[in-house]
């Protein structure tokens, strides 16, 4: 397998937070959408194989590269071999917490000659995205939100104006417009982890209440209109799981 030459590796903060978010958006999509191809190439009879997720957002299940030192360092090595001994959502759940040691350990490989402040700086921001893990196992990271107390949550689709399309009323008329608009904006997509934008088309699954950008999930506006119940890929291939 071919890796980028040091020339050409980022060196800024936001050079190398662009890096790690494109990894990031490959392991997601083995790992969620693109589950049944993963699943598939991780064969227990081939060698040891390993999860990488490259910086233009796609991902390759390989061997790990041959020269010694490797030019980045390597993910979890032999991910295919566990792959029948334990639960595939346990599997995935492992190779998901796997690749988040690997993303940060290639950050901060990238950014070994940053100061204190840099390297903050560049934690912090991949701190407030979610973690592959959590991702990929559908737990809700930040804390948890109260209840509502009767807010609907029949909702399935977002305008491009951002505004719920529902018209069921809340029960208690005391919540206003700017609460409405802060719990818009700790929404993540539940595929690439990025936040909620109100200039962004939306789409909710019925099922598990995740958020989406609909360009995640190939739903347009208008297709969205012909949905009466929506299941993210996630979900929609839970039933052929075994």
């Amino acid at each position: 397998m071919e890796m980028p030459s040091i020339s050409s590796t980022p060196r800024t903060v936001e050079e190398i937070f662009k890096d790690f978010c494109g990894r990031r958006t490959g392991i997601i999509n083995a790992l969620n959408q693109e589950v049944v191809e993963f699943y598939a190439l991780c064969d227990p009879e081939k060698e040891n194989l390993c999860l990488y997720g490259h910086p233009n957002s796609t991902w390759e299940v390989t061997p790990p590269a041959e020269e010694v030192p490797p030019e980045l360092p390597e993910p979890a090595l032999g991910i295919n071999f566990a792959r029948d001994g334990m639960n595939r959502r346990d599997w995935l759940s492992l190779v998901a917490v796997h690749s988040d040691s690997w993303l940060l350990s290639v950050a901060f490989y990238l950014g070994a000659r940053f100061n204190g402040n840099e390297r903050k700086r560049l934690f912090s921001m991949i701190n407030d995205l979610p973690t592959v893990f959590e991702v990929v196992t559908e737990k809700k990271p930040g804390r948890e939100k109260p209840d509502n107390g009767g807010k609907s949550k029949q909702s399935t689709k977002r305008s491009n104006e951002g505004h719920i399309k529902n018209n069921a009323k809340r029960a208690d008329e005391g919540y206003g417009e700017d609460e409405d608009e802060d719990e818009h904006n700790e929404t993540l997509c539940g595929a690439c982890g990025g936040n909620y934008s109100p200039s962004e088309f939306w789409i909710g699954c019925d099922v598990c209440e995740r958020w989406f950008h609909g360009k995640c999930v190939k739903i347009t506006p208008a297709k969205a209109e012909s949905i009466k119940q929506y299941k993210c890929p996630s979900c929609s291939s839970k039933r052929g799981r075994p």
